[in-house]
């Protein structure tokens, strides 16, 4: 069952297209990620599959209905979002900002206060920021503050995550942990769309993989063919060196001379 599904969807900015007919599908279990260049339409893209922003031609479904015949509260609760650069501005501990994770489900009535505190011990766990949990989330490094914000989207106990640049500002055990923390949940039967500007580690963790250039899709598919030399050079202009490791795809981007 496709639990985001996007048809010809284009965005538009100041009357001007930022994200041109695409279409794309989330499944249940799978890691679909977004890669493409600064400015591609990324961001713009995820915003507009979760109705935070306007589309002006094209349909969004999800979980096989329409968007629009979602209401907002009933988004928050199927589809847990972290946005690109996520701000802390009030000094709550860390247990309290990741228990947020549950509100969808309170305005659902789905208040239990044991599952409550079962989902972010879990949630904190998963990204090993249980240490933290009294701590105020003010206080944390940029990359303690990413983890806690990733432990208050999994807490959520969604159908879907979306997560746009996870990896970001964080170092690269950190990255990789929080990759195949990714993986474990996909593997738990929820869809997770991550957008990535590793392509590395997009080669290495998601499924399928799609490419945005200048807001349209550029290419689709497995690591493999997403990525094949063609469209490294075309869309991101660099080559690469390519490798596997057990069941395990490498790539590492090169600039190309």
């Amino acid at each position: 069952m496709a639990l985001i599904e996007a048809g010809g969807l284009t965005v538009l900015r100041d009357a001007k297209p930022v994200v041109r007919d695409v279409s794309l599908t989330l499944g249940a279990g799978e890691v679909l990620g977004l890669v493409g260049p600064n400015g591609s339409g990324k961001s713009t893209l995820v915003k507009a599959l979760l109705g935070l922003l306007p589309h002006a031609q094209g349909s969004v479904k999800l979980v096989d209905r329409e968007l629009g015949r979602h209401a907002p509260e009933e988004r928050a609760r199927l589809v847990g979002y972290l946005p690109q650069h996520p701000i802390i501005h009030w000094p709550l501990r860390v247990a309290e900002l990741v228990a947020l994770g549950r509100y969808p489900r309170h305005r659902a009535g789905e208040r239990d206060a044991a599952a409550d505190r079962e989902a972010v011990e879990r949630a904190m766990a998963a990204v090993h920021v249980g240490a933290l949990a009294t701590r105020p989330a003010t206080e944390l490094s940029g990359g303690e503050r990413m983890r806690v914000h990733i432990a208050r989207l999994l807490a959520g106990g969604h159908a879907a995550l979306c997560a746009d640049e996870p990896t970001a500002s964080l170092d690269p055990y950190y990255q990789l942990d929080i990759m195949e923390t990714l993986r474990q949940v996909a593997a738990g039967g929820i869809g997770v769309l991550v957008v990535l500007h590793e392509l590395e580690l997009a080669a290495r963790y998601c499924d399928r993989l799609i490419v945005l250039a200048d807001g349209a899709v550029a290419a689709e598919g497995p690591p493999d063919l997403a990525l094949s030399d063609e469209v490294l050079a075309r869309v991101f202009r660099v080559s690469a060196v390519r490798g596997r490791h057990g069941d395990q795809t490498f790539l590492l981007p090169l600039r190309a001379t």
